[in-house]
């Protein structure tokens, strides 16, 4: 593969702590053939909404037309309480709200007062989103018809199965003993539960096989946009001040279905390193907000969603610039 990066801004972040298909969901909104003459496609990740200077952001944010639709790509929060509000408020104001998990959603924290594991919590998730109209990867693909389309917007849940190792280290096992050597273990190893699955890594290859079946059956003329929480390629790990952590952000089974399933765009966010790369002629759109900490560093204005569709000049720009493999 041949990759292009372009940052916006470009930064590094240290190492941070980071199934049964249920039954097709709400309405998919825009039907094939119909048009939406004004509106953008934009994105978000990791509001990590806790925090109250995070939440005050959120509180402000707001489409600029009544037909922009929103993607969420995970981390809103730990806590139920604190997802519906966010969700809520969300999409009450945006046209579409289309929503994945990160880890932060899945984890089980002890004072929360849903105590839900693994695949029972991601139910409760997804029957949230369903109550409030929000997409979500249970859901049948929504299309979206206006600037930059048709294309399928697919919220994807892959987890990530330990296969971001370091050069040598050919065991999940010797990873991790790597990984703890350095400092640097995952919360989700404390609090992100497999329930019913025996692994994290097997409920991940439980969702990369239905997922891939679910992507396969869309029409070959239609692109898509991925939406991830975690990376679906490597390439965006390559900047952590810890490399051990790449371990917690995806997995290489993902790695060609940009090109194989047409993207237009894969949104993704976890890594709180917010930048745009081209990865063989494909723009990856890491979208995070991240932590007070970080984002008091950054010279743009934090929270601002990043405009995904129509296509903005600088990624039509670097589109073409990119080396397909």
């Amino acid at each position: 593969m041949a990759y292009e990066i372009r940052s916006i801004p470009r930064e590094t972040t240290p190492a941070r702590d980071t199934a049964p298909t249920p039954a097709a969901g709400p309405p998919t909104g825009h039907g094939p053939g119909q048009r939406q003459e004004r509106g953008k496609l934009v994105a978000v990740s990791d509001l990590h909404v806790r925090y109250e200077e995070n939440r005050d952001i959120v509180e402000k944010l707001r489409p600029e037309s009544d037909d922009d639709w929103l993607l969420i790509a995970g981390d809103i929060g730990e806590y139920m309480a604190d997802i519906r509000w966010a969700l809520t408020l969300l999409s009450s104001r945006f046209a579409k709200v289309v929503w994945v998990p990160g880890n932060h959603e899945l984890w089980t924290p002890a004072d929360d007062p849903v105590q839900l594991r693994g695949v029972a919590r991601y139910d409760h998730l997804v029957a949230l989103c369903r109550e409030l109209g929000v997409v979500t990867p249970e859901d049948p693909y929504p299309v979206w018809n206006g600037e930059g389309g048709p294309v399928a917007i697919a919220p994807l849940f892959l987890l990530y199965d330990y296969t971001f190792r370091m050069p040598g280290l050919d065991t999940k096992e010797a990873a991790l003993a790597a990984a703890e050597e350095a400092g640097v273990v995952c919360t989700d190893e404390f609090f992100l539960h497999p329930d019913p699955y025996p692994s994290r890594e097997a409920w991940c290859q439980a969702r990369l096989a239905a997922t891939e079946e679910r992507l396969a059956a869309l029409p070959e003329e239609l692109p898509t946009v991925l939406v991830n929480h975690w990376p679906v390629v490597r390439e965006p790990t390559r900047p952590l001040w810890h490399p051990e952590f790449a371990l917690w952000c995806g997995t290489e089974a993902s790695a060609d279905w940009p090109r194989r399933f047409r993207a237009a765009a894969v949104v993704y966010g976890h890594l709180h390193i917010p930048r745009l790369l081209i990865c063989d002629g494909v723009p990856h759109q890491e979208v995070s907000l991240g932590y007070p900490r970080e984002w008091r560093r950054r010279s743009t204005a934090p929270g601002r969603p990043v405009q995904i569709l129509p296509a903005t000049p600088a990624t039509a720009a670097a589109d073409t610039t990119g080396t397909p493999a």
